[in-house]
């Protein structure tokens, strides 16, 4: 075990980061949920089509001005088709001191439905459009559905990516050994805006209040990564309780809000070999 303890910059007892989803799917296709419940079977789906492209018309800007209004740096996984039919939405997110990561080509384009060398292909033709969109090589990473491969990592690596997220095996970021180099593992969300698609937006500022507020007294130095859907969270039924949560956590001096690109190049630099390990929660009684 590493006699090395893991820490973030300055003593922060937490790391917050906010990641959004910028998706699309193929055309013709909707998202394979929505806020209604009734099946469309056998006929196109215009309503759910119209519904998931809300992300890239309206809810992506209203994203971008809550975590303006917080002074939270996010990472936005973008599907590379939206720098295609959304460019000036995608293009903003960078010029307001945001990260673009890369997230597939469509969202139901899977990489575990794909050969290694059609996976490969499909992550270097998503980064190189995103690069051109935005004028920055991407840092990192998240499948779409985090729906990873035994490849995935490697190739991330062999181009030089800094980060990725699908892998939710561990609490804090860690640095992951492949083939093709280091890539760092940042574990994400496991209770996104999309929980709570037919229930009460209210339940997630109940689960990441309660959340923080036992990482930030009990598990320090802690990570905790929130995640919405433009074109769910980026609604003001849910961006309400996010405006409130990030308030919330905003009145605590010891939590570092940064982007996962910042988290990454934090654990390569400085981190490497520290503890991570859950047997350091436990203290001598």
């Amino acid at each position: 075990m590493s006699e090395r303890a893991f820490a973030w910059p300055d003593g922060k007892r937490i790391a917050v980061t906010v990641n959004a989803m910028l998706e699309t799917w193929s055309e013709g296709k909707a998202p394979p949920y929505g806020v209604q419940a009734s099946p469309k079977a056998g006929t196109i789906d215009h309503s759910g089509i119209a519904w998931g492209s809300y992300g890239g018309k309206v809810g992506v800007w209203r994203i971008i001005a809550l975590l303006n209004r917080h002074g939270i740096r996010g990472t936005f996984c973008v599907n590379a088709r939206c720098a295609e039919i959304f460019p000036e939405a995608v293009t903003a997110i960078v010029e307001h001191g945001h990260d673009v990561a890369g997230h597939g080509y469509l969202q139901d384009q899977l990489l575990t439905a794909l050969e290694p060398a059609e996976e490969q292909a499909c992550i270097r033709r998503s980064l190189a459009i995103l690069e051109t969109a935005t004028g920055r090589r991407p840092l990192g990473w998240i499948s779409p559905v985090t729906a990873f491969s035994a490849h995935t990592r490697g190739f991330l690596a062999a181009d030089k990516l800094l980060w990725h997220g699908d892998a939710r095996d561990t609490d804090l970021p860690s640095l992951v050994e492949t083939e093709a180099g280091p890539i760092v593992q940042i574990p994400g969300s496991d209770f996104t805006d999309n929980r709570v698609i037919r229930s009460s937006p209210q339940d997630i500022w109940d689960v990441y209040k309660e959340t923080f507020d036992y990482l930030r007294e009990r598990e320090p130095p802690a990570f905790l990564a929130l995640s919405m859907h433009c074109h769910f969270g980026g609604r003001p039924m849910i961006t309400a309780v996010y405006e409130k949560l990030f308030a919330y956590m905003r009145r605590h001096d010891d939590v570092w809000f940064t982007s996962f690109g910042a988290v990454a190049q934090w654990v390569m630099d400085t981190q490497r070999g520290a503890d991570t390990h859950p047997r350091r929660l436990i203290k001598p009684v």
